[in-house]
């Protein structure tokens, strides 16, 4: 049985979603039904259902945006750094294997050797080395929580998108704003991301670190492209002149945009499809649901 903590937000229900349909027993746990922040508890939970495994997709990021995290820090630090650290406790006490879903802002750009970032690289937009947002701040701190942590999976996560009509899916971010920022990413398929994270347990991957982005990079140019190409908008954009541009008109802390290398989950026969692949097959999919 798998035990899903935030089973009911955003990263959680695909996760059930996945597991239901491949014929998993799943056990989803949410906040407002069970306080497993509190150690004791957790420890009780898992002694009482035995899982064969944990899934933390709990956490706070913000709505509808990062934004939100500057005004909203004790919950998102709670959320992001402090409770990583009491599940891994709780996991090590009773003996479960677990993973964690964490995310890739914790980067910015490209190495110097113009490679993106591995699992191996130090995070360069954090609290240690900023300037950062304060989400992608506590997300590093969650990842350093559980840096020597027992039988645990920290699954990166950049950008989540699909075809599905969510405030999140990134896609249909870019559609409800005129003006956007240029910048070089990698992104996740969501439903390709939970497969792999799961995969990573089932396969008997080691555990660690594991980028799990769609293979590739994309520019946000790009995908408004492909959104006319794919005929999902008419639509005209602007772009912001630059980051200085972009900040001073529309955002409040700065954004990671950076791109991640996934030799290490290729290398471990966790494969996402190629971006563009993967993003214009959620486009034409998109496109049919709105012409249905």
């Amino acid at each position: 049985m798998y035990l899903i903590l935030g089973a009911t937000g955003y990263l959680g229900s695909y996760f059930v979603k996945y597991l239901q349909k491949e014929g998993e027993d799943v056990c989803g746990l949410s906040r407002t039904g069970s306080d497993y922040t509190n150690i004791d508890t957790l420890i009780s939970i898992l002694q009482s259902k035995k899982p064969k495994f944990l899934i933390n997709a709990a956490g706070y990021t913000g709505r509808p945006n990062v934004d939100a995290c500057e005004s909203d820090k004790a919950e998102c630090l709670w959320g992001n750094a402090v409770l990583p650290g009491r599940i891994r406790t709780a996991c090590e006490e009773v003996g479960i294997p677990w993973g964690h879903v964490s995310s890739g802002c914790i980067y910015s750009g490209r190495k110097s050797n113009g490679e993106g970032w591995s699992e191996h690289d130090e995070p360069n937009f954090s609290f240690r080395n900023g300037p950062c947002s304060f989400y992608s701040g506590t997300k590093a701190l969650g990842e350093e929580v559980l840096s020597d942590a027992e039988n645990c999976y920290i699954w990166r996560l950049r950008i989540p998108f699909n075809e599905e009509s969510n405030p999140r899916n990134y896609l249909l971010k870019l559609l409800n704003y005129t003006s956007l920022l240029e910048a070089e990413n990698s992104i996740s398929h969501l439903d390709e991301y939970v497969k792999a994270c799961v995969d990573s347990f089932s396969k008997k991957c080691e555990p660690g670190i594991y980028n799990l982005t769609n293979v590739g990079s994309i520019t946000t140019r790009q995908v408004v492209e492909w959104m006319k190409e794919e005929g999902v908008t008419e639509k005209e954009f602007s772009f912001f002149k630059n980051e200085d541009d972009f900040m001073s008109k529309a955002a409040i802390t700065p954004r990671s945009n950076c791109v991640m290398d996934t030799t290490k989950s290729e290398n471990h026969g966790i494969v996402l499809r190629p971006v563009e692949e993967a993003v214009r097959d959620s486009l034409r999919k998109m496109r049919m649901q709105v012409s249905v």
